[in-house]
C-alpha cells in the first residue's frame, strides 16, 4: 500500500509492516495461492489449539478458584503459550522490532508492545516468590486475534483484483488460425498480427482485429457496460475478449499480446490502482504521529493507574496499557484508502471506465462543470459528405481528389471523412508531401507541384487566401475549404450524426447536477443546431484548442470544479487544463494520453458511469476512514479505563485484540461492497 515499496518476492512492507500485494499488472485471470495466506492459516490452525487451553485455565476461577492460582495451572499456561507468543508471534514481534529501528512507527509496534509487556510480566510474576497475576491468556489470545484478522484480511485482499481477473479470463488461451492448409488451433501466444482467425458462434474473440468475413452480433459489455449485442460486418473492429453471438466471423489480428485493448486496460488500471487519492495525504499525516501518540497514551495510562488506581494497582495498569496499545492499532486507517481506490478502479475497468490516477475520484465526485467536444464525443465522429459546391472550372472529383490527398496524412474525423469518400468513388489518390498540420483549423500540402489547403474559412484567410460567396453551411453542416496555390476551388460541407444515446446521458448528466456546455471547434450554426438537438442551452462553436483551453482555465479560477471530455488531437489542450480530461477511447492516442480517465469503447453513458463511480468512491472512502477516526476515538477511552470511575468499565485485552482485528475487517467489507454499488 505504501508508495516505492516493492521488491520481486511476497514481504512485507517496511514502513507499514503490513503484507505486500502482488501488483496488478501481473494478474492472471487464474486466482494463484497466496503463500502468506497459506502460511497464516496454519499458524492460525496450530496457535488457536494452544491457546484455547490457555484461556480456559485462566477463567477457571469461575468455576474453581483454586484452578487460577495453582502452580500447574500456571505453568501449562506458561508452556503452552510461549510458542504462540515466541513462534505463532514471531513474523508480529519481527516487524514491531524493526518498525523500532527504523523509527517507521506502525499497527506492528503497538502490537509487538503489548504482547511483550503481558507476556514478559507474566513470566516475571512466575519467577518470582508469591503468586502475582498472570497474563499469559491475553499474550497468547491477542496473537491469535491478530492472525485471525490477518487471514481476514489477506483474503478479502485477494477479492479486491476479481474485477481485473474477470476481464482477463474473457480471452480464451487459444485462437483457431486460418491459412492454405485450413484451421488450426494454435496457443493464443503464437497469434501473429497479419494472422487469419476463425471465430465460431459463442466463443470469445481472441485478439483486437478487423472483420474480413461474415456478420454477427458480439457482446462488448465487458468494455462498454451495456448489454446490447452491436452488429458486426465486413471492415468493422473487434476487441479481445468480446462475445461472439449467433454468426461466424473471420477476423484479421492487427493487435496481439501486450498490444490488445484488454491488456493496457490491464496495465493502466494497475498503474491507477498503486496511485494516491490526495485524500490518503489526510490519512498519512494522522498516522505519521499516531502511533507515537498512542504509546504515549499507554504510558501515561500505565503511570495514572498505577498511581490513583485500585489495587492491584500494578496488574491494574499493566491491562490497561496493554490494551490500549492493542486497540489503536492502525490498521483500519491505513486500509481505509487503499482499499477502496483498489476495489472501484477494478470496477470501473469492468464498465468501460478506465480511472489513470487515484486523484481524478475526488475531482470527478466534485465536478459541477462539464465541457464537451463535438465531433466524436456527442457525434458518431464518423461524418459523411453531404454536398459539394466546386467552384467555376472545377469537378466534384478535382475538388475531392486533392482534399482526400492532403487529409490523407490527417487524423482528424472530418478529414477522414473526405479519405473514405474518395475512396468510395474509386479515386486514385496523389501523394503528398510538406504536409503541416493546424490543429482545429486545417491542413496543407505539395500535391502534384501545387500548395494544397483545407480547412476552416478563417485559416484560410490567415493563410492569405481570399474567400468566395456562397460558401454558407446549412444547420449541422461542417463546412472545408478547399484552395490550390492561394486559389479557393470550392467547399466540401460534411454532417455527423448524433450519438444514439446521446440525449439521454446528457440528461442524465444533468440529473447529477452537471452544468454541461458545448466547447467545438466547428461552426457556430452547426453548434448551436446540436445543441438544440441534444437539449443543451450552452454551446460554443469556432473555437481553437486555445479557445477551449482559455474558457476551461477561466471556469477553474471562478471556483469550478471542471471535466472536459473530448477526442481528438485539438482537444488535447483542454483535457490537460481542465481538472480531470475524459477521453473517448474512439479517439485519438494524443488524447487518451492526456485525460486522466478514458471511456474505453467512447460511449457517452460511459461519462455518467464515470461521475457516479468517482462519487461512490469518495464517499467509500470517507465512510472508512470515518469508521477507522471513531473507532479508536470511542476504543482508546475504553481500554483506558476512562469510563470506570463512573461506569465500572475496563476491557481486557483479548476483547481489544478482537475489536482490533474487526476493524480491519469492517473496513474491507465496506470497501468490497463498490464491486456491486
Amino acid at each position: 500500500m505504501c508508495p516505492g515499496m516493492e521488491q520481486d518476492r511476497p514481504g512485507t512492507c517496511r514502513m507499514c509492516g503490513m503484507a505486500l500485494e502482488l501488483n496488478p499488472a501481473f494478474l492472471t485471470a487464474k486466482l494463484e495461492p497466496d503463500p502468506e495466506l497459506i502460511s497464516m492459516t496454519r499458524r492460525l490452525w496450530w496457535c488457536a489449539a494452544l491457546a484455547l487451553p490457555v484461556f480456559l485455565l485462566a477463567m477457571g476461577h469461575l468455576w474453581n478458584a483454586a484452578w487460577s492460582h495453582a502452580d500447574w495451572s500456571r505453568w501449562v499456561q506458561f508452556l503452552l503459550s510461549t510458542p504462540v507468543v515466541l513462534i505463532g508471534g514471531a513474523p508480529f514481534l519481527k516487524r514491531g522490532w524493526d518498525s523500532f529501528r527504523s523509527g517507521s512507527l506502525n499497527m506492528f509496534s503497538l502490537i509487538a508492545l503489548g504482547v511483550v509487556a503481558a507476556y514478559g510480566f507474566s513470566v516475571a510474576s512466575m519467577l518470582r516468590p508469591g503468586h502475582g497475576p498472570i497474563y499469559f491468556e491475553a499474550a497468547a489470545v491477542i496473537i491469535v486475534l491478530v492472525i485471525v484478522g490477518q487471514v481476514l484480511e489477506l483474503r478479502a485482499r485477494q477479492q479486491t483484483g476479481s474485477a481485473l481477473r474477470e476481464l482477463l479470463g474473457l480471452v480464451p488461451p487459444e485462437a483457431l488460425r486460418v491459412d492454405a492448409t485450413g484451421e488450426t488451433t494454435i496457443p493464443l501466444s503464437e497469434v501473429m498480427v497479419g494472422d487469419l482467425l476463425r471465430v465460431r458462434p459463442g466463443a470469445s474473440i481472441p485478439v483486437d482485429g478487423v472483420v474480413v468475413e461474415g456478420q454477427s452480433s458480439v457482446d462488448e459489455s465487458m468494455l462498454t457496460g451495456e448489454s446490447l449485442p452491436v452488429e458486426k460486418s465486413v471492415s468493422d473492429s473487434v476487441t479481445g475478449g468480446t462475445l461472439n453471438h449467433q454468426g461466424s466471423l473471420l477476423i484479421r489480428a492487427e493487435r496481439v499480446g501486450a498490444e490488445t485493448l484488454l491488456s493496457q486496460l490491464v496495465q493502466v488500471v494497475a498503474k491507477a490502482q498503486r496511485s494516491r487519492a490526495p485524500i490518503q495525504s489526510l490519512a498519512d499525516e494522522i498516522a505519521s504521529w499516531f502511533t507515537p501518540t498512542v504509546i504515549f497514551l499507554a504510558a501515561l495510562t500505565f503511570i495514572l493507574w498505577w498511581w490513583l488506581g485500585p489495587e492491584p494497582k500494578f496488574a491494574q495498569a499493566l491491562t490497561c496499557a496493554v490494551s490500549v496499545l492493542i486497540i489503536a492499532c492502525p490498521c483500519a486507517l491505513g486500509l481505509a484508502t487503499p482499499m477502496s481506490v483498489t476495489v472501484g478502479m477494478g470496477r470501473g475497468a469492468r464498465q468501460g471506465v478506465l480511472i489513470r490516477e487515484a486523484a481524478a475520484i475526488e475531482l470527478l465526485a466534485k465536478a459541477d462543470i462539464l465541457a464537451i467536444d463535438k465531433t466524436g464525443t456527442l457525434t458518431s465522429g464518423k461524418p459523411h459528405v453531404a454536398r459539394f459546391v466546386p467552384v467555376a472550372g472545377t469537378t466534384e472529383e478535382e475538388l475531392l481528389l486533392v482534399a482526400a490527398a492532403v487529409e490523407n496524412h490527417s487524423e482528424h474525423p472530418l478529414g477522414r471523412a473526405l479519405v473514405l469518400a474518395a475512396v468510395a468513388r474509386k479515386l486514385a489518390v496523389p501523394e503528398v508531401t510538406d504536409f503541416t498540420s493546424f490543429p482545429a483549423a486545417g491542413v496543407r500540402g505539395m500535391v502534384d507541384g501545387k500548395m494544397i489547403v483545407v480547412g476552416k474559412a478563417k485559416f484560410l484567410q490567415d493563410q492569405g487566401i481570399e474567400l468566395v460567396s456562397g460558401m454558407d453551411p446549412q444547420a449541422g453542416e461542417s463546412l472545408m475549404l478547399v484552395a490550390a496555390d492561394k486559389i479557393v476551388l470550392g467547399g466540401i460541407f460534411l454532417a455527423d450524426t448524433v450519438k444514439p444515446n446521446a440525449q439521454a446521458s446528457l440528461a442524465e448528466l444533468k440529473a447529477l447536477g452537471l452544468q454541461v456546455i458545448i466547447l467545438s471547434g466547428d461552426n457556430q450554426p452547426a453548434v448551436s443546431a446540436l445543441a438544440q438537438t441534444v437539449g443543451l442551452t450552452e454551446a460554443y462553436g469556432g473555437l481553437t484548442p486555445q479557445d477551449k483551453q482559455s474558457r476551461i482555465q477561466a471556469w477553474k479560477d471562478a471556483g469550478h470544479t471542471v471535466l472536459m471530455a473530448g477526442d481528438g488531437v485539438n482537444d488535447a489542450p483542454a483535457l490537460a487544463s481542465a481538472d480531470v480530461g475524459i477521453a473517448m477511447g474512439t479517439g485519438t492516442d494524443v488524447a487518451m494520453q492526456t485525460a486522466g480517465v478514458t471511456l474505453v469503447k467512447g460511449d457517452l453513458a460511459g461519462l455518467a458511469r464515470a461521475v457516479r463511480l468517482g462519487r461512490a468512491m469518495r464517499r467509500n472512502i470517507r465512510q472508512n476512514l470515518t469508521f477507522a477516526f471513531l473507532y479508536n476515538g470511542l476504543g482508546i477511552p475504553l481500554a483506558a479505563g476512562v469510563f470506570y470511575p463512573v461506569f465500572g468499565w475496563l476491557m481486557n485485552p483479548m476483547f481489544a485484540g478482537l475489536a482490533m482485528s474487526l476493524s480491519s475487517v469492517s473496513v474491507i467489507a465496506n470497501a468490497l461492497r463498490l464491486r456491486r454499488s
